[in-house]
């Protein structure tokens, strides 16, 4: 199932959101695989199969099971 991507906003900043594109999860699963991924709240990332960005690009939400997670806490820095 899909879900309409230009009905979500961004918790933090209250941006529109858009599809991370590949070399973006790619390098954020990387990242999260060696440990070295955090969250907001300072928390390991758990893994994820994809993700959405803020029209600034400053924040990625992931997306576990095809449910994008849109918490603050869980919002991940890009920069």
């Amino acid at each position: 199932m899909s879900f309409p991507i230009e009905l979500l906003r961004c918790p933090i900043s209250a941006q529109t959101m858009k599809a991370a594109p590949e070399n973006v999860v790619r390098a954020l699963q990387e990242r999260q695989r060696s440990g070295s991924l955090r969250t907001r709240a300072g928390e390991l990332a758990e893994p994820f199969e994809n993700g959405l960005l803020t029209a600034d690009e400053a924040w990625f939400f992931s997306i576990r099971s095809g449910i994008p997670v849109m918490l603050a806490s869980e919002a991940i820095a890009t920069s």
